[in-house]
């Protein structure tokens, strides 16, 4: 009988053994609660090998201790100078013990290439980067070693864009500034995400242009339409100064009429790019008693142009213009029904002590009858008001003096309003109201080194324009009544007293104009009051 039991329970010992075993030899990770896999793979060989003189390869061949994957490669690497085409790397999306580099370019002669990876070299199990790996390599007998550094800088926003790549064009005898539109520059490389610090190496010596581009479609050139642009004026010597600071700004693009089109009856849409300030549409196909009015789109660079009575025709000819710029539309007639009218309140809702209530309609406005316009207040007494009429943006503004915790009723009666077309409104009623002046903060800044006139802004932290002042002497200024919230003060300096930030120019060499932000934000909370010395940079 023992014996039977002591087999039994040997069986027993002998089963959760091999079970043990056979989960072992399954989970073939990492133990649970064991440590992390902290250290990046390494290197083991590199054929043809770093820092390579007299290169003549078209594969270079870079092999690691462990399986290694290629991640984020586009935003990573920085190839300089640019090769085109690109070459191909493997692997991309799978995981092996090295990686292949095929130049697929053809290579100049006597010059230094550096392929650097930034953190897309990572472990196959906890990704950890091999940061930052470099392979660099020369077409002669000699690397080049030269180097220089600076920082970026965004000319209007507190901080500048992640990954601005910096270029080295060199200036030789076929140089010509247009050479940032049309060519790949010599040397590249790129600001990280976390910093605004940029390195350029391995660079001979030489006389260069030093520009900066938040290179949005990744094509090593500059397009105004989409990019941002910062550059060094005078031409840098390497070896020479070797730290610099760059200014990156959007550039205005110049006026350009662009396509028109109908888009509804008897409303025609003139895109443009650029600004749109004393931009002429005249029509020179031969039409008698009519009229016009064009307004402007709230989003798009448009314009429309509205006429009447109805032109029987296949086609109208135009001329768009402004300044010396001038061009020939020819649109074609469709026979398309028209718009609408529909007003709108601009406001809804609250009505800040420094708003006016405004209204926009679909259509053009051509007239206003007041004494069909009526505002009450909670005690359902008339408010008196004035108003004011944006042709151009077609609303109509309506000022009035506001009391605090007060609602206000606004009432257009039937024929309170008259289109373009003679459309009238039918009875239309918008209610707003005010809260108590204890539920808004105020500022009180005082500027110190100021150059006058200033356009003084608070700006929120995603820097969209919260509240504008202009400021044209030296006297405290007062932001008052201002929904809580965080703040930045920004401070442009209107050099040529046009009342508008102005960007720079590449091609003419203007700089933008100066901006200087207060160096920490300003917490605005309800029924309190806030005064602020902000020292302007030099």
């Amino acid at each position: 009988m023992k014996k039977v039991m002591i087999s039994s329970y040997l069986n027993r010992v002998f089963f959760f053994f091999c079970l043990s075993i056979l989960t072992n030899c399954a989970n073939r990770g990492r133990p649970s609660g064991g440590p992390k896999d902290e250290t990046p793979p390494e290197i083991i060989k590199s054929s043809p090998e770093n820092f390579n003189l007299n290169f003549d390869s078209d594969e270079i061949t870079i092999q690691f201790n462990e399986f290694i994957k290629i991640k984020n490669l586009e935003k990573n690497l920085i190839i300089s100078p640019p090769m085109d085409p690109k070459p191909t790397i493997i692997p991309l999306g799978s995981a092996s013990k090295s990686m292949t580099i095929k130049i697929n370019d053809t290579l100049l002669p006597n010059t230094t290439y550096s392929l650097n990876f930034g953190e897309s070299i990572v472990d196959n199990n906890e990704e950890n980067p091999y940061p930052f790996y470099k392979y660099v390599f020369s077409t002669g007998d000699y690397i080049d070693s030269l180097k220089i550094k600076g920082t970026v800088k965004d000319a209007l926003n507190r901080k500048p864009d992640e990954f601005i790549s910096v270029f080295l064009y060199e200036r030789d005898s076929s140089f010509k500034d247009s050479i940032i539109y049309k060519e790949k520059p010599r040397y590249v490389t790129s600001t990280l995400d976390t910093t605004n610090t940029f390195n350029l190496s391995n660079l001979k010596e030489g006389t260069y242009l030093l520009v900066a581009l938040k290179d949005e479609n990744g094509n090593y050139t500059f397009e105004p339409k989409s990019d941002k642009v910062g550059f060094i004026e005078k031409s840098i010597e390497i070896p020479g100064d070797s730290i610099f600071d760059i200014t990156l700004f959007k550039e205005e693009l110049d006026f350009k009429p662009l396509r028109a089109s109908f888009i509804a009856g008897q409303k025609i849409a003139f895109g443009y790019e650029g600004n749109a300030d004393k931009m002429k549409i005249e029509l020179l196909s031969e039409v008698k008693n009519h009229k016009t009015r064009v307004t402007k789109d709230a989003e798009k660079d448009s314009l429309y142009y509205w006429y009447k009575p109805k032109i029987e025709a296949d086609s109208l000819l135009f001329r768009v213009s402004q300044k010396k710029v001038s061009d020939t539309v020819t649109v074609r007639i469709r026979n398309l029904e028209k718009d609408s009218l529909v007003i709108k309140a601009i406001q809804s809702n609250t009505l800040l002590f420094t708003e006016d209530f405004e209204i926009e309609g679909t259509i053009p406005f051509s007239k206003i009858d007041t004494t069909k316009v009526e505002l009450i207040d909670t005690d359902s007494l008339k408010v008196p008001y004035a108003y004011s009429f944006d042709k151009l943006e077609n609303r109509y503004k309506f000022i009035f003096d506001k009391k605090e915790n007060t609602n206000y009723n606004f009432t257009f009666y039937p024929g309170a309003v008259t289109d373009f077309f003679d459309n009238k409104n039918d009875t239309l009623s918008y209610k707003v109201r005010t809260k108590e002046y204890s539920d808004y903060g105020n500022i009180r800044v005082q500027l110190v080194n100021a150059k006058f006139p200033i356009i003084l802004q608070l700006v929120t932290t995603k820097e969209e324009v919260y509240r504008e002042l202009y400021v044209t002497e030296n006297k405290p200024i007062d932001f008052v009544h201002l929904e809580s919230g965080t703040y930045f003060i920004r401070a442009i300096f209107d050099e040529n007293k046009n009342g508008k930030y102005d960007p720079g120019n590449y091609l003419l060499k203007r700089k933008p104009e100066r901006v200087s932000y207060s160096s920490e934000p300003q917490e605005v909370r309800s029924n309190f009051d806030f005064i602020v010395t902000f020292t302007l940079e030099d």
